[in-house]
């Protein structure tokens, strides 16, 4: 297919090798495919935000059909490592739960150009992410398909950040904002969203949620993959969508920043996690 793109088909299933699965990346892929699947409701979210701009929309919906096939990709494999996981059931467990507010007709960001900013902002963790868990396996579908999913959301911040650069003409929000909404869809990273995924992913359906604790144990394992060449790269694109110089002091400040912080939260919920154990 043309622009990057892939199907499922295009994966080397058979090549799958259960002697490099590590057993707690498989719970992190589990809750990633959660998320990932739940893309429609996000592209029903930004066409109401853009409900008279049928370009924009267009590109949500195609981005949103991406986005599902990476949590159909990731829970295709869950599903080869642990054959009792039922995806389906996850999925639904995951929506009964946590759930986007397609409703909206305006930005939670406060204006369309807001909203385009904090979209590049999640493609830019997504793809650190999956960059960085490509880079800690060694499982050679899983790898494969990580990279593949790192450059599709690579691809999608360009498409987000087009977007916002035809928006910045009308709207013209200053930088200091456009870095304030950023930084504040960085630190969502902590919401409930991926707490609740890695629960509903990795639990018995009789267990109760926890944020807290599920937030701690999904930290402990996700930040213990990143690279600081990861955290550069995102570092550098966050300004980019903010309008700063993606290599100016203020993108390496905030890249020694992230990666101590990162690193801190993880050590802390890990000794949290020891500690209740």
């Amino acid at each position: 297919m043309s622009n990057g793109q892939w199907t499922l088909e295009d994966i080397d299933w058979d090549s799958f090798d259960r002697s490099k699965v590590d057993p707690e990346m498989v719970k992190l892929i589990k809750a990633a495919s959660l998320v990932e699947y739940n893309g429609d409701d996000y592209a029903e979210y930004l066409c109401n935000v853009f409900e008279d701009d049928s370009e924009f929309q267009d590109a949500a919906r195609q981005w949103a059909a991406e986005e599902v096939q990476h949590g159909a990709a990731l829970g295709r494999w869950a599903q080869m490592v642990d054959p009792d996981f039922d995806f389906d059931t996850a999925v639904k467990r995951f929506r009964d739960g946590f759930r986007v507010d397609v409703d909206a007709t305006d930005s939670v960001r406060g204006s369309r150009c807001g909203e385009l900013v904090a979209r590049c902002i999640v493609e830019v963790g997504t793809s650190s992410y999956y960059g960085s868990l490509a880079d800690s396996t060694d499982e050679p579908v899983l790898k494969d398909i990580c990279q593949r999913i790192a450059a599709d959301e690579l691809r999608h911040y360009k498409l987000f950040y087009t977007h916002l650069r035809r928006y910045l003409d009308r709207e013209r929000i200053g930088k200091l904002r456009r870095l304030m909404i950023a930084l504040g869809r960085v630190r969502e990273t902590e919401d409930d969203e991926l707490a609740y995924a890695y629960y509903a992913a990795n639990t018995p359906a009789n267990e109760d949620y926890d944020r807290k604790r599920w937030s701690k144990a999904y930290m402990n394992r996700a930040f213990a993959i990143y690279k600081p060449v990861r955290v550069e790269r995102a570092a550098a694109m966050t300004c980019k969508a903010a309008g700063l110089n993606p290599r100016g002091r203020t993108a390496r400040v905030l890249s020694r920043a992230a990666y101590h912080l990162m690193k801190s939260k993880q050590q802390r919920a890990e000794a949290a996690t020891a500690a209740a154990a």
